[in-house]
């Protein structure tokens, strides 16, 4: 739950106001789809014993929508002619509203929930005894799981301008919705738009951000408002007003997303959704919308005076975060053994916990990496190709970093050590957010590499990123983030992808296959495969499935391998073939990360039919033949589709350290920038520098085109 919504706990009697451009669709008629997920949400919270009132426009569009079509059926040719004049307000609240309330009970009826109708105006309220049995009326039906169902009566308004005028107790159903949290004494206000909350610009505006906790004293003079509701009276305008009025009377509001199916709940459930308005919001020291830009924006600054610096200055602070990390190993272990209790006290997967251990010499291991990282060659500035494009004008292509990279990881916080050593060695500002799992891990490693960079950098050059709450707001950042790489499940990768403009760079599954062949040594496919398995059954270059060769069903070769495993413990699924063979459990789905002491087995006809397996059923990872038929190897070097393929070679070679990449950033199996492990080379990107002594195009006139290449 954000911090910020701890309210919630306290919610019991909640007022929610449905605005038109919600309830009706753009042609005016009514958004039966959106109203069906509105009332189901009010079903299961009223379930739940929370007490709803609900507050809702649209009668008068959707009257005006039901006369148009009325008078367009009636009209003469000489009619239809003529321009349309513009319908009564009145007229259309009086049609629209009966409709509406038919429909409201239609669904809750479907839903076994009871609804009450209630149409009031301005003039009632200023009426003591109304307002006291309206009260008494309302928690009379909230007592029998009612829901009351509030509309301004526009049909009889008496004001002169009812949709204009500012001299009423209220002016609109936003307004009403807010008077009647008061009335009633409701714990929360919940306005439902057509957009996900306030923003501080038109939403269509792209430089828009959303704001997340409306603070009057900062944001009152910032918002720029856009147009009003295309069919309300209101708009955003209104919707703030109302917000801000109940707000300070001590009502949290929330306005968010009517179109979204489940909003109130989320709201309900503590999410940091839509915008909040809170009497106590000034007193909140953390703004997490401007943290977020913020934070971005200072990785940035940072990353360029890391650029500016001299190649040995750079190097020196990957010197010192070693030293940093091996000086302070002990204060790591602590806080990573915490994690580690708190993660199997919570009852975390055997394989999380495996990944969140910072295991004996893991620490050495990760200074180790960091001091080959500075040990490399300069990446920054090299020149890849030097052209003479004319006399006098040399082109040069070289490398540089890509800018600020977010990085989103689950369980494992020595990725943050190779992340974090990576972006400096090719300087690259950096935001990090690590599982909620290694929170201690993570923050004790920020605080050492951080310490470690001079105060000329700014040790903003890293941000380690608080919440997961913070991440959607990152997302959209994609003028100032240039590049995300996720690391984690397939389902992590798919809602980040969902959720940005964005590059990302993508390593999802980790469903790599071990082929042996029928011309494999014995011992070599032995060492191989039970290496492949069993060296670190949770990383994402183990061996999950292993295909066999039909013909070593008969020569023993197959029982040999299955015992091998069996006897480590590793735990034997079977496809079709194998399951009947061996003896073995079938395995739910060939697509399975186990991440564990587990794998399945399935027998192939031959390495054709391995590449055609693997390529329905793998994730494009790392993919491995043992095999002595170097004809036959060659076929499955070069038919299977994968980031990494490898002849007798175990599949846990795919590493960034072991390819000598000093560290990786991440295994990708995403097809463009980079592809298999990522290192400082996948973190870089390309920009020409041209030199002239004075050229102009001039239609070319004149120039000389050489086009020479000078990297030689």
């Amino acid at each position: 739950m954000d911090p910020s919504r701890c309210f919630v706990t306290n919610v019991k009697r909640l007022i929610v106001k449905v605005g038109t451009a919600v309830v009706t669709r753009a042609d005016g008629r009514l958004a039966v789809g959106r109203l069906g997920a509105l009332c189901e949400q009010l079903k299961e919270l009223n379930s739940q014993g929370y007490e709803i009132v609900l507050v809702t426009s649209g009668a008068v569009g959707l009257g005006r929508q039901r006369l148009r079509y009325r008078k367009l059926v009636n009209s003469s040719l000489a009619d239809l002619q003529n321009p349309q004049y513009e319908l009564d307000g009145k007229a259309c609240a009086a049609v629209g509203q009966s409709s509406l309330m038919a429909l409201y009970d239609t669904l809750f009826s479907q839903l076994d929930v009871s609804s009450s109708q209630h149409l009031v105006t301005d003039t009632d309220f200023r009426n003591g005894s109304f307002r006291k049995q309206l009260s008494e009326t309302v928690k009379s039906l909230l007592a029998l799981k009612v829901i009351p169902i509030f509309n301004e009566n526009d049909a009889v308004s008496t004001r002169r301008a009812p949709y204009e005028d500012s001299s009423g107790i209220f002016w609109d159903n936003d307004s009403l919705a807010g008077l009647l949290a008061l009335e009633l004494q409701a714990d929360l206000l919940v306005l439902l738009s057509d957009v996900e909350g306030l923003y501080s610009g038109p939403p269509s505006d792209p430089d828009s951000k959303l704001i997340h906790t409306y603070i009057k004293e900062k944001h009152q003079g910032e918002i720029t408002f856009g147009d009003k509701s295309r069919l309300g009276r209101g708009g955003m305008t209104a919707k703030v007003n109302a917000a801000v009025c109940a707000a300070y009377a001590g009502i949290p509001v929330v306005i968010t997303s009517g179109y979204a199916t489940d909003s109130i709940i989320k709201v309900l459930q503590g999410k940091r959704i839509g915008t909040l308005f809170h009497q106590d919001a000034h007193l909140w020291t953390s703004v997490k919308e401007v943290g977020a830009r913020e934070m971005a924006v200072a990785a940035r600054e940072c990353s360029r005076r890391l650029q500016a610096m001299h190649s040995d200055d750079r190097r020196k602070i990957l010197l010192d975060i070693a030293d940093a990390l091996e000086a302070n190993e002990s204060l790591i272990k602590v806080e990573n053994e915490a994690d580690v209790a708190d993660a199997q006290d919570a009852g975390y997967d055997k394989s999380l916990v495996a990944r969140l251990a910072l295991k004996p010499g893991k620490i050495a291991s990760l200074a180790k990496s960091v001091r080959v990282l500075a040990e490399m060659e300069e990446p920054i500035g090299q020149v890849l190709k030097r052209t003479e494009l004319a006399d006098g004008l040399i082109l040069e292509k070289t490398s540089c970093p890509l800018g600020v990279l977010l990085i989103v990881f689950e369980s494992r916080p020595d990725a943050l050590v190779q992340i974090a050593s990576l972006a400096i060695r090719s300087g690259n500002g950096l935001l990090l957010k690590g599982g909620k799992e290694a929170k201690r891990s993570n923050a004790i490693l920020h605080k050492v590499i951080t310490s470690a960079i001079p105060k000329s950098i700014g040790n903003k050059l890293i941000g380690l990123v608080a919440s997961r709450e913070d991440i959607p707001d990152l997302l959209k950042l994609d003028d100032v983030i240039d590049l995300v790489i996720p690391r984690g499940s397939n389902k992590l990768v798919s809602q980040i992808k969902e959720l940005t403009k964005i590059p990302v760079l993508g390593h999802s599954d980790g469903i790599c296959h071990v082929y042996v062949d029928k011309s494999a040594k014995v011992d070599t496919a032995k060492r191989i495969v039970l290496d492949a398995k069993i060296d670190y059954p949770a990383a994402c270059n183990a061996m999950e499935t292993l295909l066999v060769h039909k013909d070593l069903s008969s020569n023993g070769l197959l029982n040999t391998l299955t015992k091998e495993l069996q006897h480590e413990g590793v735990t034997l699924y079977g496809g079709p073939r194998a399951s009947s063979l061996l003896n073995i459990p079938e395995a739910h789905s060939f697509h399975h990360e186990y991440s564990s002491m587990a794998c399945t087995i399935e027998i192939v006809d031959d390495v054709q039919a391995a590449i055609d397996h693997i390529h329905q059923h793998g994730s494009s990872h790392t993919d491995c033949i043992v095999t002595e038929n170097h004809e036959v190897a060659e076929i499955f070097l070069h038919g299977v589709d994968s980031a990494a393929v490898f002849h007798n070679a175990s599949t846990r070679f795919c590493d960034g350290a072991r390819f000598g990449l000093g560290a990786e950033v991440g295994i990708s199996t995403s097809r463009i920038h980079a592809r298999g492990p990522v290192g400082v080379e996948g973190m870089l990107t390309t920009r020409w520098i041209l030199r002239g002594s004075g050229q102009v195009v001039d239609g070319d006139k004149g120039v000389i085109y050489t086009h020479r290449d000078l990297s030689q």
